[in-house]
């Protein structure tokens, strides 16, 4: 059975007070062990209950309020989660809105003397060349930078600037930016592995990236495992703290939810008020013009 708070200053298995030198168990933190020979002896008593509270212990995580946005560092408002709307620069380690590059962009466009193309953080030159590109993610890569790794992933996965495509780079590159800590490389492996793109289509690898992604704050990810939950109330969940982030189709399926039963008014209307509020922090009329400038020009090519 299941022993009380009150004996965890003893071993689970012998009994044994030891005080400060016992070990927890690292998956429940329910029990203390003298050492791995007790936990052994003990394993078949205990794995029942360890796994409960685990699987509790992981949901605690799972679900809990997602962490601060990321905000860009030149208009200090909350970074978009669409990728195409932020821009990694190589040069400085720094993710941009689209809005503040695009500013930048005018400016030369605008100006009548001959400005160089420049990075808006800290002014070095854009590269034009894939080498130089390549370089620079390279030497930011060297200090341990998992955007940069994500960056140069993303790079030869789309192919672009005379590179060819190259998928298993780019799966090598995502994998390195991961164990970085990159919540967006872990977005991208769940994506790899549940379309079955390089890698052999695996939903239980996919479930996995995706779950750490969505702890890290990345709110596709989170949408993404409210699609796959077969639980409703875990999907729900799901669906709530995307949707409170801004994102739209989370947002329309807490609306389907609502209408089901499955959510209550209140929820509803919080949800809804919390949505609008995320979409109008990330909103500024240099994003809008750049958002519409970049959709335009790729419905163009």
């Amino acid at each position: 059975g299941m022993m009380s708070t009150a004996d965890i200053s003893q071993c689970a298995a012998c009994g044994n007070k030891g005080g400060d030198d016992l070990k927890a168990c690292a998956a429940c933190k329910l029990v203390k062990y003298c050492n791995v020979t007790c936990q052994k002896a003990h394993r078949s008593n205990h794995k029942k209950e360890c796994k409960r509270r685990a699987a509790e212990l992981f949901d605690e995580a799972l679900f809990q309020q997602p962490p601060p946005k990321e905000y860009c560092p030149i208009c200090f408002l909350p970074l978009p989660f669409i990728t195409e709307y932020k821009i990694y620069q190589p040069c400085c380690g720094k993710v941009l809105c689209r809005g503040c590059v695009h500013a930048v962009e005018a400016e030369i466009n605008n100006s009548l003397r001959n400005i160089q193309p420049h990075c808006p953080f800290c002014r070095i030159p854009i590269c034009t060349s894939n080498e130089a590109l390549t370089e620079q993610c390279k030497k930011r890569m060297e200090t341990n930078d998992a955007e940069a790794f994500l960056s140069l992933g993303c790079h030869y996965h789309e192919g672009g600037m005379g590179s060819p495509q190259d998928l298993e780079k780019a799966t090598g590159l995502w994998l390195q930016a991961a164990e970085l800590g990159s919540i967006h490389a872990h977005a991208r492996l769940g994506r790899a592995y549940y379309i079955g793109e390089i890698v052999e289509k695996d939903m239980k690898k996919a479930n996995y990236y995706w779950e750490r992604a969505a702890m890290g704050g990345h709110v596709q990810a989170r949408h993404n495992l409210g699609f796959l939950e077969t639980n409703d109330n875990r999907a729900k969940k799901h669906f709530m703290i995307a949707a409170r982030a801004g994102f739209d189709d989370s947002l329309t399926n807490i609306r389907g939810m609502f209408m089901d039963g499955h959510v209550t008014k209140e929820e509803y209307e919080t949800t809804l008020r919390a949505h609008k509020d995320s979409q109008d922090e990330m909103k500024s009329d240099w994003r809008d013009t750049a958002i519409a400038a970049f959709l335009k020009r790729r419905t163009s090519l």
